[in-house]
Formats: structure tokens, sequence, C-alpha cells
């Protein structure tokens, strides 16, 4: 007899409803089966013949830490396209990379850690670059466009499956683990929610991940708004992801709760459903939820709903269906299209800042010198791959221009470093090392690669090696050697000339010098002896020695640190100045490293510009006044341009970076990039960078009310356009019509980028200044023209209304803006909407929740306890006011109650008095979560008046209540 094949189990019908085939799934795991499923790395269960799956592959600007892949601009130089069909072919070619390379690397994963939809609220913040705009409504196109085309266009299977980061509210990396985000109701709906609301109701979204930081006092990872707001905005399962290290972080560095047991269980209760920790050792996490059910602070069916996620996105992938799956067979890697694109993308994101008297285009036959720190650089960052093509400016240049039309001048410091001894750090030859590129082989974390130890030490001698130094700002030098490779450390301590490129998770490539003072000796006392240093190796902490057995950092057992002279061979601006004077055109490329002064886990101390860049920029204006600066770089710099003709700006553009910015500087295409956030002047525009009150801090172009550098939007092309017929008009009070003609004024073919704004009828509590409503990206020829038209649902004219919890449109005459950036404005119009008008809070019925204050002074949001709610208390626990304006006591009250925490006391004051009306003095509790309820005789007639709340001290207030 033949044995019959026994029949599949249902998981594996496709003709059966998804959700379905999970319940079969899920039932035919066993308990541990399914806790193990729960971290990043789920094991496989060869008895269902189910495979391992990991959450988790960085996409952001193309496949990261995989090795080679095609490299695209960095985030936001694709926001600065303001081009939502070109992200999404990018999208889409990052997705069939990452199908491609996982059909021969299995460590690939098919669920992306990708876009980032973090708003650019702070241009200091470390990972500006990762970011779209500081714009809720720009980030949220263009992050759409990323995701559409990462999962692809099939209705049931999908691509990749990409998670959104990082949920909610981040944009500092100072103590970012521990930091507190005070975002009030206001910020929270009409900014942070948006751009992932907008993203997720787009459809094409698998997840998110959460942030490290707290919000209001309580950690992402366990906020409520993952059930409250996230998962209300679809009807799709979505897997929530935590952040690497994010659980452990809620006992170790957080101490949000006392055991992991406590902290992994209300994570997976608030809403993860994958836990990132350990790297690949699932048994910690395992342990903790085994744990938390045994305690009873878990139920299986808490374990299921997350499992029940995972596998969702797992069957939308096709996991289950090869035979079906229309990715399965995706073989399109480095293909002459993605070439393309990459080029094409970074050609678009070229913003021209400024073109006085027709410096740019650069006519033919143009005598070009390329100088500065980033001129034959193609810099990658954290989360690229490894390039397997470059173009650096100068290699563009030359190739646009022809070599005999082109010098250059890097710009570096020329230096030896004499010891002590009269000797030289020398660099002895290593003729047989490989040339090996930094993860050109990939890795599941980048951040474990070790340095290289096969090549030999640094030594002394008394001739040395001439190095190239850099001071990349804030005192953080790289040094050189002449055969390209970068001075580093590795683990065991030695210094070689080792790196391709500074990198890592650690920067193993940046030193400082740091003015050595023998003991008795004052600054200056001994001439020469100003020029004597210390060595300090940043990435280890430690200063550099010369040990018998080579060149190290001290480590305390061995030689003491040395102390250098640094005999400067040529300053970096006598090299510019050289080319500058011989060439028609001078074009001085700076901008930062990405792994450097400005990355993730370090943020910007300035907006400055280094101060050696300042040197190189200063010298070629000195020697030619026709000097063009192109700034390449990761976020906005505060520049002085006055004497500087014409400036570009560009994000670190990807394999083709330079060839692109050749191009763009030939005129062989016409800039069209938009600052996607705005360039403040001085860092004095700047508000804290952990002051996240966009509104009561005058953040962004949405309130900033200064004179920016260059506005948000700003962008200027090589031809001109003009705008006219703008109409306006309502349809059925549901949405709003928007149409107006762009023409090309000019004598190049250009694309314009016309923006159209909004401005809010005057009110009481604060409106934007101006809000982008919608933006088209258009290609015009010369005296070409189109009509653009927008339909606009009246929603997107709402706002937060904290007195009645909601949104709320408010009526009265819009003001609608259309023109070439925020500030560019050509063609305006008014709107009468109805909408609903406001009154007055039913305070003496509803009382006032504390955090629903119409503004604020020095006042901080925190956690009413940690599964929900909150409460204001002043910052630093001193004093702080709240404004709650038209109240409306009714009849008239007697009495006031307040439910608060901790010790201190509240005043109570009503309209523009100084005087208290009220006082409360509530009795000290034990704890911030120990609530009491306090009262205090208040008497008030009757009508509507504005309340003042004055807390002092370190309490917490709840709210407020009123009777009588």
């Amino acid at each position: 007899m033949t044995a019959q094949t026994p029949p599949s189990p249902p998981f594996r019908d496709p003709q059966l409803p998804t959700a379905k085939r999970i319940d079969d799934l899920v039932s035919r795991l066993t308990l541990d089966e399914r806790i193990a499923f729960l971290h990043q790395f789920a094991p496989a269960v060869e008895r269902l013949g189910v495979a391992a799956f990991r959450t988790g592959q960085e996409a952001l600007h193309g496949v990261a830490w995989m090795g080679p892949a095609t490299v695209f601009p960095q985030s936001v130089g694709l926001g600065a396209t303001w081009n939502e069909e070109l992200v999404q072919r990018v999208g889409e070619a990052v997705s069939k990379e990452v199908r491609a390379m996982r059909a021969r690397d299995d460590r690939v994963g098919l669920n992306v850690w990708a876009p980032t939809v973090n708003l650019l609220r702070h241009p200091l913040w470390g990972r500006n670059e990762e970011g779209y705009s500081e714009d809720p409504k720009l980030t949220s196109a263009i992050a759409t466009a990323y995701t559409r085309g990462l999962r692809g266009d099939h209705p049931t299977y999908w691509r990749t499956a990409p998670v959104l980061k990082h949920w909610l509210a981040h944009n500092n990396e100072t103590g970012r683990d521990i930091t507190s985000s005070s975002v009030r109701p206001r910020v929270l709906h009409e900014y942070d929610l948006r751009a992932f609301r907008e993203t997720v109701e787009a459809g094409a979204v698998a997840g998110v991940m959460p942030a490290y930081n707290l919000v209001n006092g309580r950690p992402n990872h366990v906020s409520p708004h993952l059930e409250e707001h996230l998962r209300a905005w679809t009807d799709e399962d979505l897997l929530v992801c935590s952040d690497a290290a994010a659980p452990s972080n809620l006992v170790d560095s957080e101490h949000y709760f006392d055991t992991h047991e406590e902290a992994t269980a209300a994570a997976l209760i608030a809403g993860v459903d994958s836990f990132t920790d350990h790297g690949t050792d699932s048994s910690k996490i395992v342990a903790r939820l085994q744990g938390a059910l045994a305690q009873g602070l878990l139920t299986e069916e808490d374990i299921d709903r997350a499992v029940r996620r995972q596998l969702s996105v797992r069957f939308r992938l096709g996991e289950f269906d090869p035979q079906y799956d229309p990715y399965a067979g995706t073989s399109d890697f480095d293909t002459p299209a993605h070439r393309a694109l990459a080029q094409e993308a970074a050609e678009q994101a070229v913003v021209l800042l400024k073109n006085d008297g027709g410096t740019l285009p650069l006519a033919p036959g143009t005598r070009v010198a390329v100088v500065g720190l980033l001129a034959d650089e193609c810099k990658t960052d954290w989360y690229s791959g490894t390039l397997i093509h470059r173009s650096t400016p100068l290699e563009g240049l030359y190739e646009r221009f022809g070599a005999e039309h082109v010098e250059f001048a890097e710009g570096v410091d020329r230096v030896r470093l004499r010891t002590s001894a009269g000797t030289f750090l020398h660099v002895p030859p290593a003729e047989d090392a490989p040339d090996v590129a930094r993860g050109a082989e990939g890795a599941l974390d980048p951040a474990l690669l070790a340095g290289r130890t096969d090549l030999p030490a640094l030594t002394a001698d008394s001739e040395g090696t001439e190095f190239a130094l850099v001071d990349w700002g804030e005192g953080l030098l790289t040094l050189r050697a002449p055969d390209g490779r970068y001075l580093s450390v590795a683990e065991d301590g030695h210094v070689r000339a080792s790196a391709d490129q500074p990198g890592g998770w650690v920067v193993q490539e940046t030193f400082r010098l740091e003015p050595h003072e023998a003991a008795g000796e004052s600054r200056g006392s001994h001439g020469s002896h100003d020029n004597r240093h210390l060595l300090r190796h940043v990435g280890t902490g430690r200063h550099v020695c010369v040990a018998a057995d080579g060149v190290k950092v001290a480590d305390g057992n061995e030689a003491p640190p040395e102390i250098f002279e640094l005999i400067v061979a040529e300053r970096g601006e006598e090299s510019v100045k050289r080319v500058a004077a011989r060439a028609d055109v001078v074009v001085v490329v700076g901008g930062n490293d990405p792994h450097i002064n400005g990355r993730e886990t370090e943020d910007r101390t300035t907006l400055r510009l280094p101060a050696h860049q300042r040197r190189l920029l200063e010298a070629a204006r000195a020697a030619n006044a026709r000097t063009v600066l192109a700034l390449v770089s990761a976020y906005p710099y505060a520049v002085d341009l006055t004497d500087t003709p014409a400036a570009l700006w560009t994000a670190h553009g990807g394999q083709a970076a330079g060839t692109a910015l050749a191009r763009v500087l030939a005129g062989d295409v016409s800039p069209a990039g938009r600052l996607p956030q705005t360039w403040y002047a001085d860092d004095a525009d700047l508000p804290d960078l952990l002051d996240y009150d966009i509104i009561g801090s005058r953040q962004t172009y949405l309130y900033f009310e200064g004179t920016p550098l260059f506005p948000f939007g700003h962008g200027l092309s090589y031809a001109s356009f003009a705008y006219a017929d703008l109409t306006a008009e309502t349809r059925d009070d549901e949405s709003l019509r928007v149409s107006f003609t762009v023409a090309n004024t000019g004598d190049v073919t250009a694309d314009e980028v016309a923006q159209l704004y909004v401005k809010a009828p005057k009110a009481p509590v604060a409106r934007p200044r101006r809000e982008l409503l919608a933006h088209r990206r258009v290609t015009l020829a010369p005296g070409a023209s189109t009509t653009v038209s927008f339909e606009l649902p009246l929603s997107r004219l709402e706002f937060w209304d904290v007195a009645i919890g909601g949104r709320r449109l408010a009526p009265g005459a819009y003001e609608l803006l259309v023109g070439a950036s925020s500030e560019d404005t050509r063609v305006r119009t008014t709107v009468q909407l109805t909408g609903t008008p406001s009154s007055p809070r039913p305070v003496r019925r509803l009382g006032l929740a504390a955090a629903d204050f119409d503004e604020q002074r020095d006042a901080e949001i925190v956690d009413l306890t940690k599964v929900s709610g909150e409460a204001v208390t002043p910052a630093g626990g001193n004093e702080a006011e709240l404004l709650y304006r038209d109240c409306d006591f009714g009849t008239g009250v007697t009495e006031i109650t307040a439910q608060v925490a901790g010790k201190g006391l509240i005043e109570v004051l009503l309209d523009g008095a100084e005087e208290a009306a009220a006082v409360l003095t509530p009795t000290p509790t034990a704890g911030p979560y120990d609530y009491t309820t306090v009262r205090a005789s208040l008497t008030v007639d009757g009508g509507v008046h504005d309340v003042r709340l004055r807390l002092r001290g370190p309490l917490r207030l709840a709210r407020v209540g009123f009777s009588g």
C-alpha cells in the first residue's frame, strides 16, 4: 500500500481568511513556543515547518548593515526633494534589493525598520539626518510615499513590511533613555501624532517602533497612546517592535519599574509585541515573560495577542505561501535603473540657497578650484549600506569640466607630532595589508565590528609621518596618514593607520589635543611650551603614549601619556589660497562627517560651521570673490554668507552625490530642492533642546517669529516662475478646492515646488503663523504653464481645542497663500468658513484637567499613574503658572478642589488679578502617585473668567473642580 500524504494544516491554506489561518497556527504552538516568538529573533518551530523570523532590517535610505547595496540620499535629503513620486520609486528600489539580498543571505530581514517620521523640530538633534522635515504634513507625505514603495502594490502580499520610527516626540540624544518630552495636548495632536497618523492611515505601514524617551513622564514603551491612538487609526494588525535594549531600560536606566518582569508585562499589555533586547540571545526576555506569567502579571491571552500581530505580518510577507508570493523571485540589485534613480534623487535633493549676480550655473570652460574638507569625500552614515559606487564632488567636476579645468585643495592642516624625546610619530609601511572597507561583510549588529589589528602599530622615529589633520568642531580631530587611512584604536589599545573612514557605534578615529602644563607652570610662561599637548583618544577616553611595543592608549599600567608638540608644515588655508587665486570660480565644499559631532547618541552643541571650515571659506573669498559654498551636511548651519555670492545645500547624497552636485553646478540640472526645515541665523534663535512645546517656545516655521537665515520651503532655481489665477471654494462644507497656475518665465526647463499655506483667523489661542496644506513639484519648459489644483478636507484646517478635548474648525476668514516658500508667497486669497464657534469651558460642571491649559510658564507634564493619565508639575520643582481661558462658572461657585500629590501650594488667580482669590495647601503625600484632594473657599459670582493657577513646590496637579 502507498502511504497517504497527510493533509496540510489550515494555516497553510491560502484560500482561508488570514485571521483563521493565524488562529489555527497559534492553536498548534505550545505556550513556550509562543513566548519565544516575542523576542526579536523568533526561533524556528521545526515540527510545524515554521521558519525562524527576525524583526528589524535597517533600510532608511537603502539596505543597511548587510554589506554592499545601492545608497540613496539621506532621509533629510529625500525630504528636500518634496517629491512623493520619486521617493516612492526609491522605496520600491530599496525593497527590491532587500528581497534580492535575502535570497542569498537569510540574515537579511523583510521587516524593515524605516522610515523615521520623527519631526525635525530642533536642528541640533543628532539624528536630524534620519527625518524628513520639521513639518508634519510634508513628513507624512514623504513617509507615506516611501512606505508604499517598500510595501509594493499587491493587494495581499507585501514586498517588505515597514515599521515607522520612533514613537513619540523624540528629538534628543542627550539622555535619550531618561529624559521626558513634555508635550501639551495641542502639540501632541496637531504636531507629533499627526505625522504618524497620516502615514498609518495611508495603509502601507506594518508597525511602529517606540522611542527610548519618556513622554509626559511615562516611557514610550508603556504608552497608552499605542492603543488609544495608533491602533485606532487602522483595521490592520500593527506590529510594535521595541527599540534595542529599551525593555531593559525600563528598569536599568529609567527605574520606572522595580523588576524586569513588571516592566516586560507592562510593555506587552501597553502594546509592544516584539522585544529587541540582548541581541540574538532571547533567553532573558523569555525568562522575564515566563516570570510575569507565573506572577499573574500577564495572561496567555496577552501573549497570544502579540503573537497574532507578528504572524499577521509574516503572512502578509508571503512566508506561508511561497508559491503565491509575487515578490519571491525578486532579483533587482544594483541595476542600471537603481543607479540612475540614486543619481536622480541626489540631483532633486540639491537646494540652491543663494545665487547673486547669476554666479551659477558655471559656464563651459570655467576654471574651477574645488576646495574643502568634503570636496573629495562621499560620506556614509550609521544607517547606510556599503558603497558599491561612489562619486565625490571633485570627481563629478573632473568628469563634467575636464581635469585640465579643475584644481583641488582639501584644506587639511599638514602636521607632524613630535614627542618629548624629539622623535616623531611614524606610520610603518604595510604593503601586504588588504584594503578593507568597514562593514563590507555585513553584520546584524555593526556596533560589534572590531577595529583592524592586522596592521602595524604606529612607532616613533627621527623623521615621522606627516598627517592630514581636520578639526571637525569643538576640538574634535581626525588624523589621516598619507595612504588615506585614519588613525584608529583597536581592542588591543594600539594606535594604527587602519580605518578607511571614521565610523562605528563608538567612533575610534577621533582625538583631542589638550594643552599640557607641567606642575608649577602657568599657561604661557615658557614660550614654546605653549605648544605642548596631550593627545586624548576620544573613543576610549585615554591619552596616547609611546610604549616599547608601539604607540597606544595609556591604561595607567605602562608608559605615561606622551607630551606632543604639534609641528605644522602647512595650514589648510594656504593651499586653498593658492588654487583659488588661479581659478575663475572657487567651490568650497564643507559640511559634516555623519559620524562626528551630531549623530545617534550625540546631539550638536551649535549651529555654527566649524572654525576650520570657516577659515577655509574666508581664505577662498579673500583670494577670489567668485566663491560658491556647497554645504554637504545632515543638518542646517548658521553661516555668514554676506560676502559669498552663491551657496547650495544638500544632504549626504549617497553613491551619486558628487555627480549630482556637479551637474547642478554646471546647469545640466536646474536645482529644485527645497529646505525641509528652518535654517536659523543664530544659536540664540533656538529654544532648549528638551523644550518640546513648539507653541509656547515659538519653534519651527509654524510659530517662529524671528528672521531665519533661510525659511522653510526655501530654494532657488535657474529659472523664474510666476503664479496667478488663485481661486478657492468650499464644497458641501466638507472640502476645500484650491486652484492656481504656475508659469516658467525663465529660459531653461526647470522644476518648481508650488506650496500652499493657510493662515487661520485670529484667535485667543496661538495658531501657526502659516501652515503647509499641500505642495506639488512640477516640471515646466520655458514659457510653459500648468494649473495646479488641490482638493482638501476641511478637517485639515482644524485644531485641537483643549476646552472640548477634540478637534474644532474655527469660523472665520482663512487666508490662503501660494508661492515658492513659507515666506515667499506670490498670490493669496481668503475663504470664509462657518466652522464651530468656541464656547466657554463649563468648569463648574466638568472642572479642569491640569494638562489642558492654554498657556504655561515653566510647567512640565508628567504621568498621573504608570498606566495612564497626566498631571502637571513645576519644572525643577520650583514655580509654574498655568492659564485656562474663558472658564464658565455658571451661576457662581464657593469652593475649589484639587487632586494633588507631593508637597507645595497652589494659588488661584482670576483674570488679570495679581492677588490670589484662593490658596490650596495640600497635606504632603509620600510618593508621586499618592494623590489627595484638597479644598479651599473660592467665591466667584458667576460668568466667564480666565483662571490662572500658580504652582509652587514639587507637587503634581491632576485636576481642579469647582462647586457651590
